[in-house]
């Protein structure tokens, strides 16, 4: 049997491999890059490594950069935009193609690989589920960029269509790039600009099978919202309000302690909603203290929604890790909650994934910590650099600009991992078999 006949994790794979690679070529272009660059100037151009980290970036909707964005083109930073667009709407190019390729097992297998994205009742036609994602995603982003324009224009900025356009493509697929020379930080008292920002962020960070749901609840093509999106909903507000909470009182008398209160509360809604996997920057990451920084990292590990554009953990993962803490399932292995009952398969999903999502996140901790230690970076950055590649987030302390090239290499792996590794091996074998046979019972001793 062909290898790739065995799972369609694996086109995923050379799906994003393939597009980081064209990325990579593309911004190696010469009228893509003007400098000067941490890594090179003018005269030399972009390096390989840069471009390579730049455009893995962007694909896995990351943010991180080890160059600032204004030092590209105008040209530069539009195919930035088109690579974090069609980063954003990675999953669902990649199912358009799987549509394409011939082949018998398309009808079941490739069928459930598009269902997964969408809840059962909701829709069926693999097709139609491609054509509502990519339609929520240009009609929000419009409105978005639409919006953030006008803002800009007010604002008098160079370019403020351009500016409008990046923005909102690069907050509604939690990208966190922004082309502006010091980001957002010159616009951190500026409520209208961050309230819409916000909105794009959890727009993309709650997951398209919640934003249909709402939509039909609000049509009154139904009368309640699923479970689903129930659950996510009470999750991501209990996040954000409570994350914006934390950072309110940690934070007032200290980072905040200049601005009137209205501002401060935006700006701790602010970070708590851009540790949703957006990464945009208003105030640098550098000057939390301490246990800003702690929270932010758990905040970050624990990511949107499934189903949406952003990263990390996801809210009902650590949902269902809490219940498994805290309850003891039932003698059929289900546990009961909200009135309704998480059943045995979800509980291992969950926590095989939760496990797969640590050891990875352990991976990347000590590799770059390996790479990093002769050039005196210290634990605190390390831990916090890498929660941010490995949950697409893109918020930095500050070290990715200086990483050797050992360690750019270490964060390539751990943004790709982060955004297309996960969800690979989540996907369904095409070639697996089940076999009836009854193993004897194993006893070990455990705690």
């Amino acid at each position: 049997m062909n290898i790739f006949q065995k799972s369609d994790a694996l086109y995923l794979l050379a799906f994003f491999l393939i597009l980081i690679s064209i990325g990579t070529g593309l911004l190696l272009i010469p009228a893509a890059w003007i400098g000067p660059g941490a890594a090179c100037d003018a005269a030399e151009g972009l390096s390989i490594m840069d471009a390579l980290f730049i455009a893995t970036s962007a694909i896995c909707v990351t943010g991180l950069s080890t160059l600032n964005i204004a030092a590209f083109s105008r040209f530069g930073q539009l195919i930035i935009l088109i690579l974090i667009q069609i980063g954003g709407l990675g999953i669902i190019s990649f199912t358009s193609i799987l549509m394409t390729i011939p082949g018998h097992r398309f009808a079941i297998s490739r069928r459930n690989t598009i269902q997964g994205f969408y809840l059962d009742g909701m829709e069926y036609n693999p097709r139609r589920i491609v054509r509502n994602i990519v339609a929520f995603t240009f009609g929000i982003e419009a409105v978005g960029a639409l919006l953030l324009s006008l803002v800009f224009l007010s604002l008098g900025v160079e370019d403020w269509l351009f500016m409008g356009i990046f923005h909102g493509v690069s907050a509604f697929c939690n990208a966190g790039f922004s082309p502006f020379v010091s980001g957002l930080t010159e616009y951190i008292t500026h409520i209208p600009l961050l309230l819409i920002l916000m909105v794009l962020i959890i727009s993309g960070g709650l997951g398209f099978i919640v934003l249909h749901d709402l939509i039909r609840v609000f049509l009154k093509k139904k009368t309640r919202l699923s479970y689903h999106s129930r659950l996510v909903l009470i999750l991501s507000a209990g996040f954000i309000l409570g994350g914006a909470l934390c950072f309110f009182l940690i934070e007032r008398n200290r980072l905040y302690s200049g601005m009137d209160t209205s501002a401060a509360i935006i700006n701790a809604l602010f970070q708590s909603v851009t540790t949703r996997t957006a990464g945009f920057e208003i105030v640098p990451q550098g000057r939390l203290s301490q246990p800003s920084k702690l929270l932010t990292d758990l905040l970050m590990l624990i990511g949107g929604a499934p189903g949406s554009i952003a990263g990390g953990l996801k809210v009902t993962t650590i949902f269902v890790i809490a219940l498994v803490m805290m309850r003891k399932p039932d003698e059929y292995g289900d546990i009961k909650v909200f009135h309704h009952r998480l059943t045995t398969d979800t509980i291992n999903k969950a926590v095989v994934y939760f496990l797969k999502a640590v050891a990875l996140l352990l991976v990347c901790i000590a590799a770059l910590s390996f790479t990093e230690w002769q050039s005196g970076a210290d634990s605190e950055a390390i831990i916090f650099e890498s929660f941010s590649a490995f949950a697409t987030v893109g918020l930095s302390l500050g070290l990715t600009p200086d990483l050797s090239t050992a360690g750019k290499a270490v964060i390539i792996a751990v943004m790709f991992a982060g955004r297309v590794g996960l969800i690979a091996l989540a996907f369904p074998a095409m070639g697996h078999k089940n076999y009836d046979i009854t193993y004897p019972k194993g006893s070990i001793l455990l705690g």
